[in-house]
């Protein structure tokens, strides 16, 4: 298992970051290289089913299905990686910070694939995984503090 946990500060309230959180149509706006889909349920509540293509120019690439295994809005979701390349949880955490202020935080713990060799491929991967995370998560502050 790995596992990353990254964080980002939002000139929003709580409400709003969690709206746009959620709003899972539109986080291909935010997360690098991703677009999402809700394939099951309305996508607000445990058991719906979601899946994420993820990678270059739409083609290269995998895609990531979920499940919504916890629902605390507006603060926590979620999700069980249910996928083949992709296993394990992602966590979306959004906390008060100070009035008009929130923080948003990303946290995985994922199950590589293919054992050891998995294991090497993500010593290569990995810090590029981060970066990629990191970038996102700016985005997704000037996503939020703009959105409706």
């Amino acid at each position: 298992m790995i596992e990353v946990t990254e964080r980002v500060d939002v000139a929003a309230p709580v409400d709003v970051v969690w709206e746009a959180l959620t709003d899972w149509a539109r986080q291909g706006e935010w997360m690098l290289g991703t677009s999402v889909s809700v394939v099951e349920g309305d996508g607000r509540g445990v058991g719906s089913r979601l899946s994420a293509f993820t990678g270059l120019f739409g083609v290269v690439g995998f895609t990531d299905t979920m499940r919504i295994a916890t629902w605390e809005a507006p603060h926590r979701v979620e999700v069980e990686h249910t996928g083949k390349v992709v296993r394990g949880t992602g966590l979306f955490q959004i906390q008060p910070k100070s009035a008009g202020t929130s923080v948003f935080v990303w946290h995985e713990r994922l199950d590589l694939p293919l054992g050891a060799v998995g294991r090497l491929g993500w010593k290569v991967v990995g810090p590029g995984f981060r970066v990629g995370v990191r970038h996102s998560l700016r985005r997704f502050a000037r996503f939020a503090e703009g959105y409706r």
